[in-house]
């Protein structure tokens, strides 16, 4: 009996790890028949557990949803995961989850081991920062990354940063977390290339479409850039093109984001930063610690007259007090 039970365990264990098993790769596993599978899966049946069988050559099982949530199987790490996750998830932007994040966190806690509490405790010190960012539907987040777990095509309503409405046909990979938002990274199937949408922006459509075959994702470095880049020109409202003089990586080193930039020689370079407003970039270009120029964009000039303008009369009032002050100093001792 021990060892049925050990059995159905490590079976529960396995259909929760992976959306699709055949027969022969649980017998694999368990080292068993596929007979003693198929029994063993009406165990699990018979204790609640909703698990799907597909007829065929190809076909298998998968655990499927149920009327209830039937207990779930962490190792040790995804357990602390959780723990961890939740934590965080109770100052996120995600609408409406703090509550429920914390009481499920308190579930989760009175059941784990001591070595495990301890672990997430380490935790417990750290100073969340409220977000800032746009609310993110849990259910929108839900769809998109079971379609990335699962390979299929999804159908979009989006909304652009300039408030125009698409419909998109895209293949789901990744959902990227940056600067209090999330963002979903897909090939774009209409526009034959990677895209970056932000899921606040997101209206799918259900049920989600057919399977694809994965492509070659780019590695992680060029997928975090691609957000990045993707993020900075979404957001700013106001773009300008700027000279600098100074090597192209004298620039790139200095900007909080990887941008494109044009070498115009060993130590000229252009660009075409943006930000929220021109006084904003003004402020930022001048921490380049290079002279620059600005290139048709009579908005960012005038910010940066009236930056230079205001350092100026700082710097004169600035003399004048330290004239004022070293006058009197020279009469207080002559006197």
């Amino acid at each position: 009996m021990l060892e049925t039970s050990a059995r159905l365990l490590r079976l529960l264990s396995l259909l929760q790890s992976r959306r699709d098993w055949t027969g022969a790769e649980l017998a694999e596993r368990l080292r068993v028949t596929t007979r003693t599978v198929r029994n063993d899966i009406d165990r699990l049946r018979e204790l609640g557990y909703p698990v799907e069988a597909r007829p065929g050559v190809a076909g298998g099982y998968r655990l499927g949803a149920g009327g209830s949530l039937p207990p779930l199987l962490l190792d040790d790490e995804e357990a602390v995961a959780v723990a961890i996750g939740l934590r965080t998830a109770a100052t996120t932007s995600i609408a409406g989850i703090e509550e429920t994040s914390l009481r499920a966190l308190t579930k989760l806690q009175q059941i784990l081991p001591s070595r495990l509490r301890h672990r997430v405790s380490a935790f417990q010190n750290t100073l969340p920062v409220p977000a800032r960012g746009s609310l993110v539907d849990p259910d929108i987040l839900t769809v998109l990354a079971s379609a990335c777990r699962d390979h299929e095509r999804l159908r979009l309503d989006y909304l652009s940063h300039t408030g125009a409405a698409s419909s998109r046909s895209v293949e789901p990979y990744r959902l990227v977390s940056n600067r209090q938002r999330w963002y979903l990274l897909a090939w774009d199937l209409d526009r034959n290339d990677w895209r970056t949408f932000r899921v606040d922006r997101i209206r799918p459509r259900t049920p989600a479409g057919p399977r694809f075959t994965p492509r070659a994702l780019p590695p992680d470095p060029e997928i975090v850039a691609r957000v990045e880049r993707g993020v900075g020109e979404a957001v700013w409202r106001f773009r300008a093109r700027v000279v600098v003089h100074a090597p192209a990586s004298h620039v790139r080193q200095r900007l909080p984001i990887p941008v494109d930039i044009e070498p115009l020689g060993e130590d000229r370079c252009a660009f075409e930063p943006g930000s929220d407003n021109p006084r904003q970039l003004a402020l930022h270009l001048g921490m380049l610690g290079a002279d620059f120029e600005i290139v048709d964009s009579p908005e960012l000039a005038a910010a940066v007259r009236t930056i230079a303008d205001r350092y100026q009369r700082a710097l004169a009032a600035s003399l004048g007090a330290d004239t004022s002050h070293s006058s009197k100093n020279r009469a207080d001792m002559t006197g």
